[in-house]
C-alpha cells in the first residue's frame, strides 16, 4: 500500500518523523497559522491530521477536508480540538493518555523537590561566589500534605511517588470521587488548597478548568504553602499567582506550563520565587517515542477498519 499522507501540525523531532514514516505515512510537516492554512487549502483529499491540544483543529478547517476521517492528538490533550464538530462528521478523534504519564509524573517530583529545597537559587549563588550566606534551612518535602488537583493517570503516579519515595500525605479534588482510590477526596479546589501544603496541579485544559486556582484558592493555600503546575496553564488565573507571589501570600511556585506559551509575561520571569519551565515536563526520550507509537497504532488501526487503540471519550 502506498504511503498515506499526515498532515502535522505541531513540531517533531526526526525520531519520531521517522517512526511515522515507518508505520505507512507520509508527514507533511505544516507549523503556524499561514502555512497551516496553505497546507489544508493544497491537500483537499487529506484523511488524516495530528496536531496536539495547545495547536487543535477547528470545525471549520474541518470543513474544507471532505475526505478527513481522523484527527490524532500526539498527547493526551485535546482542549483545542473540536471534538464535537469531529463526532457530527463522523470523524475520528484519538489522543496519546499514558504515553508521557511517567515522565510527567517524574518531573513534577523534580519541580516540588527544586521548590520546597530553593534549588535553583542555591546554584545561582554558589555559581556567584557565595556559599555561607545562603546556607539557612529550606522546607523538606517528606511528610508534607500534598493536594493534587486532577488525580487522572498522572496524578494517581504523582501521588504513587509523593507517598512511597517521601511519605507525604495525599488528598485530591475531581468532580466526584474515583472508585478504589485509597486517598481522601475534598470536594472543593478551595478545601482541597486549605488542607495542603503543596498544592500540585495536574488537571487538563479547557473551559471547565479555566481559572480554578484563582486568588481565593491560593489566599487559602496561604504564605507556607507551595504550588506546582505540570497540567494546563489555564487552570492557573495568572495574574492571581503573579499577585500572590509579589506578595508572599503563597511561599513560591513551579510550573510547566505558562497561559499563553510559549510566551512568558515579563513580571513572571522577574520572580525570585517562581521556578518556570518550558512545558517540557512529558519530553523525554522514551515518551517522545511512545507518543509517535502511540499515533501510528491508531492510524493504521483506523485505515484497517478496525476499532482505535485510544479514541477521546
Amino acid at each position: 500500500m502506498a504511503p498515506i499522507p499526515l498532515l502535522v501540525l505541531n513540531p517533531l523531532d526526526a525520531d519520531r518523523l521517522a517512526r511515522i514514516a515507518e508505520g505507512g505515512f507520509t508527514p507533511h510537516v505544516a507549523l503556524g497559522p499561514e502555512a497551516r492554512a496553505q497546507a489544508i487549502a493544497s491537500m483537499p483529499d487529506l484523511r488524516c491530521v495530528l496536531t496536539n491540544g495547545a495547536t487543535g483543529f477547528t470545525a471549520a478547517e474541518m470543513d474544507r477536508l471532505p475526505k478527513l476521517g481522523i484527527i490524532c492528538a500526539i498527547a493526551v490533550g485535546t482542549e483545542n480540538i473540536d471534538v464535537a464538530a469531529a463526532r457530527a462528521r463522523g470523524i475520528v478523534v484519538t489522543h496519546g493518555p499514558g504515553t508521557n504519564a511517567p515522565s510527567v509524573a517524574d518531573h513534577a517530583m523534580a519541580l516540588t523537590l527544586a521548590l520546597l529545597r530553593d534549588i535553583p537559587r542555591l546554584d545561582a549563588a554558589v555559581k556567584s561566589g557565595e556559599w555561607m550566606g545562603v546556607r539557612w534551612p529550606r522546607p523538606m518535602v517528606s511528610g508534607r500534605r500534598l493536594g493534587i488537583l486532577g488525580l487522572g493517570e498522572i496524578g494517581a503516579m504523582i501521588a504513587a511517588r509523593a507517598q512511597g519515595g517521601f511519605g507525604m500525605e495525599i488528598a485530591y479534588h475531581n468532580r466526584r470521587p474515583r472508585e478504589g482510590v485509597p486517598h481522601r477526596w475534598l470536594p472543593s479546589v478551595q478545601a482541597l488548597a486549605e488542607w495542603a501544603e503543596v498544592l500540585l496541579i495536574a488537571a487538563p485544559g479547557g473551559a471547565a478548568t479555566r481559572h480554578l486556582v484563582d486568588a481565593a484558592a491560593l489566599d487559602a493555600l496561604g504564605p507556607q504553602g507551595y504550588l506546582v503546575n505540570i497540567g494546563r496553564g489555564s487552570v492557573v488565573d495568572q495574574e492571581a499567582l503573579i499577585t500572590a507571589l509579589r506578595a508572599n501570600r503563597i511561599a513560591g511556585a513551579a510550573i510547566d506550563v505558562v497561559d499563553g506559551e510559549p510566551e512568558v509575561p515579563d513580571a513572571m520571569r522577574a520572580l525570585p520565587n517562581l521556578i518556570i519551565t518550558p512545558h517540557i515536563a512529558g519530553r523525554s526520550p522514551e515518551s517522545i517515542l511512545a507518543t509517535a507509537s502511540m499515533v501510528v497504532a491508531n492510524l493504521q488501526a483506523h485505515f484497517a477498519g478496525k476499532p482505535v487503540l485510544t479514541p477521546v471519550a
